[in-house]
């Protein structure tokens, strides 16, 4: 397969670049002799595949400027990067790399969580600038026990429901429709599930419906002592909304590893002892990164000798 040429769109997983290297013609976009205009004049007309992340994926105008693209292949669960419609319209095959990162992104979730409750980071601070020496820490907040509202009971969210029952935490959810086989607390409007929660976390896909999904509304509602998880994209939350809350004391703190602009992130935020910050991190463990890496690559290679997909989107 080394004549078939794929694109890969950003740097990403150094194994990924390494096996696709190895496999096929690996052009990589980030990295171009000439200007962007003339870099896909010369490349366009023989890529083949394009591999993308949650940064650079696929839309409507590089899909449009690749005349014998044929299939995507995200190096990422979400899609929200890759423009879904153009694929379906133009008959190109499209691939995603979902439940091996699925345990991750949970286990970070209930991390955030408790990183927030029980202030590790400002206990760590604590110990490191030599406080203790001078007296105790004081008290933080308990964690097991706490209502936990879900927005969006998939596979995430189910994994990150079933690690905060461990904790004794009772668990609703706020999803487009009632999931069968579960008896966790059903909310058809999100604001309702905020407040009745302790502890709000975003785990839906990013979609037109989804954006901005926590707003003023959701946020008031979860309110003084409440805290907000993010897992998923940054533009569920209206950040500027979100800041202002925090910044005001009317939400009790939050646990954030995806932000609107990413890296750009609210320096506002830096100085708040109740917030958690990490940099899109859900999945970047050695583990995962190269199980979501190998999938990417058997997604190509089924492909391309004609053999059915692992993880078909389109």
């Amino acid at each position: 397969m080394n004549n078939i040429s794929v694109l890969m769109t950003c740097p990403m997983f150094p194994y990924l670049e390494q096996e696709l290297e190895t496999r096929f013609n690996l052009i990589k976009l980030w990295n171009p002799s000439s200007s962007k205009p003339e870099f896909f004049k010369n490349y366009s007309n023989f890529i083949k595949a394009v591999v993308g992340n949650t940064k650079v994926g696929a839309d409507a105008d590089m899909i449009d400027s690749l005349p014998n693209l044929e299939i995507v292949a995200s190096y990422s669960v979400g899609l929200d990067k890759i423009d879904l419609d153009k694929c379906k319209e133009k008959g190109i095959e499209v691939t995603n790399t979902p439940d091996v990162l699925t345990n991750d992104v949970a286990d970070l979730a209930i991390g955030l969580a408790l990183a927030v409750l029980r202030k590790i980071c400002v206990c760590d601070q604590f110990v490191r600038g030599g406080k203790w020496i001078r007296g105790d820490f004081g008290l933080a907040t308990k964690f097991s026990g706490k209502s936990v509202g879900i927005v969006g009971l998939g596979r995430i969210g189910s994994a990150i429901a079933k690690r905060a029952e461990v904790f004794g935490c009772p668990i609703s959810y706020h999803s487009r429709s009632k999931k069968p086989n579960t008896n966790y607390i059903y909310y058809s409007n999100i604001v309702d599930l905020a407040a009745n929660c302790q502890i709000l976390i975003v785990a839906c896909a990013l979609t037109e419906e989804t954006h901005h999904i926590v707003d003023r509304k959701v946020i008031d509602a979860l309110g003084l002592k409440g805290i907000l998880i993010n897992i998923g994209r940054g533009a569920h939350v209206d950040e500027p909304e979100l800041v202002s809350a925090l910044v005001e004391g009317r939400l009790g703190g939050a646990g954030l590893d995806v932000f609107e602009n990413e890296p750009d992130v609210p320096e506002q935020l830096f100085a708040l002892k109740n917030v958690v910050l990490v940099p899109h991190v859900g999945s970047d463990t050695e583990e995962t990164s190269k199980a979501m890496a190998d999938l990417v690559i058997s997604n190509l290679e089924a492909y391309f000798k004609g053999e059915p997909l692992l993880t078909p989107v389109l």
